[in-house]
């Protein structure tokens, strides 16, 4: 059986869609880790599966490398918009994913569907949507000791956990040392994603980037609208804010009513099938 596979990035964040509906798999936690693995597997940032149920409204489940399950992902659901409209899934350039975070809404900018702007749903800052530990409240602004040192952090929930902190300066190295102390802090009892955000101006923002089972990455859409939209509840930006990233921007608009907003390019790299060797690799872990 040869197991297919396509694989597209959204500014460096990859990910590898695999479809049921050509040739299903098995993914258990240990078939992911060695699928995304960049020296033993294909190599990704995660796996999109789907579409999984109705034609009206399909379904994508959203795999993190270290075989943990994600809620919800901006790159990847711009990923997996690609992906159905260029397989025809899509009949129209509008229309609605299903993720455990959530329904989002999908609007495809182009003809080749290379520029895709996602309504992400309402944030929160409430704790026990987040979740964060203690009593219900805003995390805002709030506290959080790591290894002796404090810092200010303020937590969002855009279908999936973020802990945003503003810096003076922000970098790949700050984002390794504390991303993994604050993603299983004792006070996020679900992990937690994790930004550090430098307010550039009112317009743009840039951001390291943690991510929960995934660890740093160039890019994210949830944490772009996460940062976003703390920044903006802040005071430090408006409505309308370029999230600056190593793998590049993302636009994210925050409404009235707080819905958020992504824009953001999409590529495809490749498309293949296992190896068979792969493929008994996978086999012996009981994954096929």
């Amino acid at each position: 059986m040869k197991i297919h596979f396509s694989k597209y990035h959204g500014l460096g964040n990859d990910y590898l869609v695999i479809d049921p509906n050509v040739e299903d798999i098995n993914l258990t936690p240990d078939a992911i880790r060695l699928i995304c693995h960049r020296n033993f597997g294909v190599g990704s940032d995660g796996i999109l599966y789907g579409p999984l149920g109705s034609k009206d409204l399909p379904q994508v489940r959203i795999f993190n490398p270290d075989g943990s399950e994600a809620e919800k992902s901006g790159n990847g659901l711009r990923i997996f918009a690609k992906y159905l409209f260029e397989n025809k899934y899509a009949r129209t350039k509008n229309f609605k994913i299903k993720t455990l975070g959530g329904i989002v809404d999908v609007n495809i900018l182009d003809n080749t569907a290379n520029n895709i702007r996602i309504n992400m749903g309402k944030v929160t800052f409430v704790s026990t949507e987040i979740p964060v530990a203690g009593n219900k409240r805003e995390v805002v602004n709030e506290t959080l000791v790591v290894n002796k040192a404090k810092y200010s952090v303020t937590c969002v929930s855009i279908g999936n956990p973020h802990c945003v902190i503003p810096m003076a300066e922000v970098s790949e190295e700050k984002a390794r040392e504390l991303g993994p102390l604050i993603e299983n802090h004792k006070m996020f009892p679900k992990r937690i994603n994790v930004q550090l955000l430098k307010v550039l101006d009112r317009n743009n923002i840039e951001i390291r980037i943690w991510e929960r089972g995934a660890g740093y990455t160039l890019a994210s859409g949830s944490s772009s609208c996460a940062a976003a939209a703390a920044a903006y509840k802040l005071g430090l930006v408006g409505n309308r804010v370029n999230v600056k990233m190593p793998g590049g921007t993302l636009l994210v608009e925050i409404a009235k009513d707080r819905e958020i907003f992504m824009t953001g390019a999409v590529k495809g790299v490749c498309e293949g099938s296992f190896h068979k060797d792969l493929r008994k690799k996978l086999k012996s872990t009981d994954s096929v």
